[in-house]
């Protein structure tokens, strides 16, 4: 597996941002969103084993883990891992693109999944993932503009997705103010909550391993 850092901070974003977390991030992803903030794991990274992951993670405080990229579900390796995680008692969450099945993930795994809004490049047409949600599943909705919100909001209502899972809207840090995505989500009455980068808020936007 490869991996461009191991490092502990909070979750900045989900239904647990706030909490204590430990964050493992693999290298590589097959999409070039126009916004990602993580374009140093594309390239590079430490060949690591499994083991040597879940022994780097055992050395925090703290049994909540995500795992994220790049893109983590072009590690082959990776149901593997996560059950050796959840073995060992930790709570795992997978941030994905979401353009690649997960049904082979391990119960238990907390998969936050992105669908791609026209505004990232990298449009989502397919919606692997949208009629096989799980108990601990969330939906992320990224919001470059307006018209993302509108597409993201067809699409919500367009499978019923309200009260399925958690749905979060996160401005794209700069592009969007929050207070306008808060109007639009209150004159929509959508069922949603506002998923704003609290680790952008607390350090720089730029610092890393945070």
């Amino acid at each position: 597996m490869h991996v461009t850092e191991i490092f502990e901070s909070i979750q900045g974003e989900t239904t647990h941002a706030g909490r204590p977390c430990a964050f493992v991030r693999f290298t590589g992803c097959d999409l070039r969103c126009r916004y990602c903030d993580s374009t140093y794991a594309f390239h590079g990274g430490t060949a690591m084993s499994r083991e040597q992951i879940v022994e780097a993670l055992l050395l925090f405080k703290t049994r909540f883990v995500t795992l994220t990229g790049g893109e983590p579900m072009l590690q082959k390796e990776l149901p593997q891992l996560c059950g050796d995680l959840l073995a060992k008692g930790f709570e795992v969450a997978l941030e994905t693109h979401g353009q690649a099945p997960l049904a082979g993930l391990p119960e238990g795994v907390r998969r936050i999944i992105d669908v791609k809004a026209p505004g990232s490049g990298e449009e989502d047409r397919a919606f692997l993932n949208i009629e096989d949600l799980r108990r601990g599943d969330e939906l992320k909705f990224v919001i470059a503009s307006e018209a993302d919100f509108r597409w993201s909001l067809e699409v919500i209502r367009r499978f019923d997705l309200e009260g399925r899972a958690p749905l979060l809207l996160s401005p794209v840090f700069g592009s969007v103010e929050p207070k306008d995505l808060v109007r639009w989500m209150l004159e929509a009455g959508l069922e949603a909550r506002l998923n704003l980068q609290v680790h952008k808020y607390v350090w720089s936007p730029q610092t890393r391993g945070v």
